[in-house]
């Protein structure tokens, strides 16, 4: 199993339910096939450098997890379809294994 690190930002203005249920898809998606959440880092809302989609701010989210690289390609398809999720990125760490 790789280190990942994912992370995401929804609009500021959506509600816990919308960020709860899109933190327990992801942590399904990661744990599904043997992965790992090793941590979860909630950042709260901070100015993006660029307006995205008329947003001047996210509610940001940082995951460190370990999961296997096939896993990578689900999750992000899962986190791409979700229309809650503005953008998100996921990084191996070589730093972490």
């Amino acid at each position: 199993m790789k280190a990942y690190e994912l992370l995401f930002f929804v609009d500021p203005s959506s509600n816990e339910e919308v960020r709860a249920g899109i933190m327990k898809r992801v942590e399904v998606a990661i744990t599904e096939n043997g992965g790992q959440v090793d941590s979860v880092d909630d950042w709260g809302k901070r100015k993006l450098a660029f307006e995205i989609d008329k947003l001047n701010e996210g509610d940001y989210t940082l995951i460190n997890f370990h999961a296997d690289p096939t896993q990578i390609a689900e999750l992000d398809r899962i986190l791409r379809i979700n229309d809650a999720v503005k953008r998100h990125m996921v990084v191996r760490r070589p730093d972490k294994d």
